[in-house]
């Protein structure tokens, strides 16, 4: 159940379901749910972010504190080098930007030997310390700015969803290319394969004909694969459909309307003291033997077209990929300039992918990924990395945004693997957003520890009759199939059977029954009422429990439980507000937590 808690009327699935039924004809003036409101009418006023404290952006600070904490971490052995060099972290929820940090450096090595694995490190005058307004090589989040320009062509009535890309491309032929789509290119399900050396031909006609010549691997539209090609040949087709080059585009319709003056392909030479070097690039780790990548990017088929691609190639700021968080989390405007509607940005966080599931992918942005999102990875959330260690994710259920940027790449792409401190990041953040209860009081929490287990264990209960019931509040957010939460009764405090039970959201709504006495997946950031029959004892004690576990390498926000109660015909057994019954609950694992 990935999308448990998703709330009555149409999901963001459903929407691409029903805009793909139209024949592949894009109705954007048409209402979408949740598209427009307070939020949208806030952003047309010309509000701005600002700098703001934890409980000013409505975060736990001591949690937000350690989102910092956790980017700093990876500085040291990862396990055995640094994963970056540097980094900048930055979060925030609404308005506010309640952190941005820097720390480390920008610039630390001048070269590496791959015989010995090991780099030289400049001196320390020759180092430049890592500041909040570094700029970075983004690297695949370029593919987020090339997908929002799409959109917008789709807006204007010069660009169809579900074209042909040959439509647009006579050249894009053969190979089974033919009956590829707009679509399929933006959520990687062409069929392409991952990548092409372009950087091995010598000219333009050279990388166009690689281009051409290229094959689908499979069948466009039965499988899901990640290629850069998608979005090569994206850039390609807005080039000819609106005459001007990507550049221009990405600086005449995003970066200009939204003030994001940090964020462009090709940094000039100035801006090169205040860039973060990527990588020494040398074969056989890199295609093309460059040196010390610093200010140019480090992407080898993106430099061999010239800095401008539609993959890869912008630089930009973490404070820049805020304003264009903030953008997005409200409908498509920024300080009262609109570079989208709001049906169009429902279409780049609504999931086209269905059919693959784990690879949930919206136009361009990548969905619910815990693999990189860590606990702030839900139904709703939408992000990208970047090769060299970039990364931005935001989530609008709970308006906040994350943007990690480090140099992960320097001084080689090969002293680092996986995603780990953008995951610890994630956690940390996710944690930074509460979870309150009615009363406002603490609740039962289960933790964030991935592979972590505990229980919550009542005292033996002897109900009198047949309708003893268990009654509480429950919350929960774990990766679907590898968390969960667990209802158990037993009749010796040993052995242990599943509890059947139902929720109901405290919203309204229809109970859901979960009849293995399990709930997995995500609740809707909604607190439940959980509701389930004891079975008969004829007389005898009866043990319950709830018990958590997650499984997996990931983990979500967690599992809280409150209110716990046990009644039968007006009788009240057990009420955990009651100083003697919350007194003989057995917390194993889990804490009491307000936050």
């Amino acid at each position: 159940m990935r999308g448990t808690g998703a709330g009555p009327g149409p999901t963001r699935r459903g929407v691409g379901v029903g805009l793909l039924a139209l024949g592949g004809v894009l109705l954007l003036h048409a209402a979408v749910p949740g598209s427009a409101g307070a939020a949208d009418r806030r952003a047309l006023q010309g509000l701005r972010l600002r700098y703001g404290s934890a409980r000013q952006a409505g975060l736990v600070e001591r949690h937000l504190e350690a989102v910092a904490d956790e980017a700093r971490r990876f500085l040291g052995p990862s396990p055995v080098h640094p994963y970056y060099a540097g980094a900048v972290v930055l979060a925030g929820r609404g308005r506010t930007v309640a952190l941005h940090r820097a720390m480390g450096d920008a610039v630390r090595y001048e070269d590496y030997d791959g015989r010995t694995d090991t780099a030289r490190e400049l001196p320390g005058a020759g180092r430049i310390a890592m500041a909040e307004d570094t700029v970075f090589d983004l690297a695949s989040l370029t593919k987020l700015f090339t997908s929002v320009l799409a959109v917008q062509q789709m807006e204007r009535g010069r660009l169809e969803l579900e074209a042909p890309v040959r439509r647009y491309l006579p050249e894009f032929t053969g190979g089974r290319k033919e009956s590829i789509t707009v679509r399929q290119l933006l959520t990687h399900t062409s069929g392409l394969r991952s990548w092409a050396p372009f950087y091995r031909e010598s000219t333009r006609r050279e990388q166009l004909r690689l281009l051409w010549s290229v094959q689908a691997q499979d069948v466009p539209g039965t499988v899901y694969r990640y290629s850069d090609l998608n979005l090569i040949t994206l850039q390609l087709l807005l080039e000819r459909i609106t005459g001007h080059t990507l550049d221009a585009l990405l600086h005449d319709e995003i970066t200009a309307p939204l003030g994001m003056h940090r964020t462009r392909y090709n940094p000039p030479l100035s801006w090169r003291r205040v860039t973060a070097a990527t990588e020494v690039q040398r074969p056989p780790w890199s295609g093309l033997d460059r040196g010390l990548v610093w200010g140019e990017v480090h992407d080898e088929n993106a430099y061999a077209l010239g800095g401008v691609a539609g993959h890869a190639g912008v630089f930009g700021t973490a404070w820049d990929l805020a304003v264009l968080a903030r953008t997005l989390l409200d409908g498509g405007s920024y300080a009262g300039r609109r570079i989208l509607r709001p049906a169009s940005v429902e279409l780049l966080f609504t999931d086209f992918n269905t059919a693959f599931p784990g690879d949930d992918h919206g136009l361009g942005f990548e969905l619910y990924q815990h693999w990189y999102m860590g606990a702030m990875a839900t139904p709703h959330s939408a992000g990208h990395t970047g090769f060299t260690g970039t990364s931005l994710v935001l989530d609008p259920s709970t308006d906040s945004f994350l943007v990690l940027l480090g140099n992960s790449v320097h001084p080689v792409r090969t002293w680092r693997a996986g995603s780990a401190p953008r995951v610890a990041v994630g956690n940390a953040f996710a944690r930074a957003v509460p979870v309150r209860t009615r009363h406002g009081g603490p609740a039962w929490f289960s933790g964030q520890t991935p592979g972590g287990s505990g229980t919550l264990t009542l005292p033996p209960l002897v109900p009198a009759t047949s309708e003893a019931r268990l009654r509480c509040a429950v919350w929960w957010d774990t990766v679907p199939a590898e968390g969960a939460l667990h209802v158990e009764a037993s009749d010796d405090g040993t052995a242990w059977r599943p509890l059947p039970f139902t929720t109901v959201r405290t919203t309204g709504g229809s109970p859901e029954s979960w009849p293995q006495g399990s709930a997995t997946g995500w609740s809707g950031r909604i607190w439940h009422q959980l509701d389930a029959t004891l079975p008969a004892t004829a007389g005898r004690p009866l043990h319950i429990r709830f018990r958590h576990e997650a499984t997996g390498r990931y983990v979500g926000r967690g599992i809280y439980v409150d209110v716990v109660r046990v009644s039968e015909r007006g009788r009240l057994l057990f009420s955990d507000d009651r100083p003697q019954d919350a007194a003989r609950l057995t917390p194993t694992g889990w804490t009491r937590s307000a936050d």
